[in-house]
């Protein structure tokens, strides 16, 4: 009887493969937190001025805002914002990102959905904790600093504005607009999310096994980016949110749903539009610079660490 039961039980127990959290790359964030500075302190920057002025100020067309964004400085105009918070929030967000996705990711896998699903909540989870973190203070003094030369206050430098705020509200002032800030990194990441993954299943075709080239997934990102911009309606309402503007019709403590009336009753449908295109812009931008940047940086490294290997092995 024993016997019997030893050659049954090893056919008849079989274990399921354990399921692994993807391992944290201190050196990938370092390298992603380096692109994406360097990403906004060349282009990015300026088409996030030119975004965000067009949400402001809705009337004005792409031309117009060009025109009075180098009115209030020149080249130096188009880099409001730049140093410290642009910088602060490009060298954090990415961590932040990488680490809460890959802990909801594995908690999914773990709670039994496909990898697919997963990496979606991943990304969802890692947006919101963006826009908690640090986005949703640096949005707000991004937005401040573009948009204060229309304040009766436009003297004061932002330190001084952020320590105003911060005596009159406390931290919630200073994280004013961060539930749309939420609102839009976890719609955009989920977006970009699936369409990406949707785009590379074409290119793909019936091989789904076969390795994407880099052009192919540079174009799946930036299509995925650029489609991602459907939620621009809450980038308006963010940035009417946190804009130092005053209008004698403007409401007193904004929120979600009464920005989003005054914008209407403002500008219509199209006024929630309105910085699609430049958010376009610097969407591709930064796909460009993290799929073309981050290979390009990686094999740099990869290579130079083949080659110091290589005397220790001769």
């Amino acid at each position: 009887m024993s016997k019997a039961v030893e050659a049954v039980s090893p056919v008849a127990v079989q274990q399921k493969p354990a399921i692994e959290k993807k391992p944290m790359s201190w050196s990938n964030i370092a390298l992603g937190a380096a692109i994406q500075t360097f990403e906004v302190s060349t282009l990015g920057q300026p088409f996030e001025v030119v975004k965000t002025h067009m949400a402001a100020n809705r009337a004005d067309s792409i031309a117009t805002s060009l025109k009075k964004t180098y009115a209030r400085g020149g080249i130096a105009g188009f880099y409001q914002g730049l140093i410290p918070w642009a910088w602060i929030e490009a060298s954090t967000k990415g961590g932040v990102l990488l680490f809460t996705s890959s802990e909801i990711d594995y908690r999914a896998r773990v709670a039994g959905f496909s990898s697919s699903w997963a990496g979606l909540f991943g990304g969802v989870g890692g947006g919101v904790a963006q826009a908690y973190t640090t986005m949703g203070f640096c949005t707000f003094m991004k937005t401040v600093e573009v948009t204060r030369h229309k304040s009766p206050d436009a003297s004061q430098s932002t330190w001084r504005i952020a320590y105003d705020v911060f005596q009159r509200e406390g931290i919630r002032g200073l994280n004013r607009g961060v539930s749309a800030v939420a609102l839009r990194q976890m719609t955009n990441w989920g977006s970009r999310f699936g369409i990406s993954r949707v785009t590379e299943s074409l290119f793909r075709g019936k091989d789904t096994g076969r390795k994407l080239s880099t052009m192919e997934r540079l174009a799946s990102s930036a299509i995925g980016g650029a489609l991602a911009c459907w939620n621009q309606p809450l980038e308006v309402i963010r940035v009417e949110m946190q804009s130092q503007t005053k209008a004698a019709d403007r409401p007193q403590n904004l929120n979600l749903f009464s920005t989003a009336r005054y914008i209407y009753q403002k500008n219509g449908f199209l006024g929630f539009y309105r910085g699609v295109t430049p958010r376009i812009g610097l969407s591709v931008y930064l796909t460009v610079c993290m799929v073309f940047g981050g290979d390009s940086v990686k094999a740099y490294f990869n290579n130079k660490s083949k080659q110091s290997a290589a005397p220790a092995n001769a």
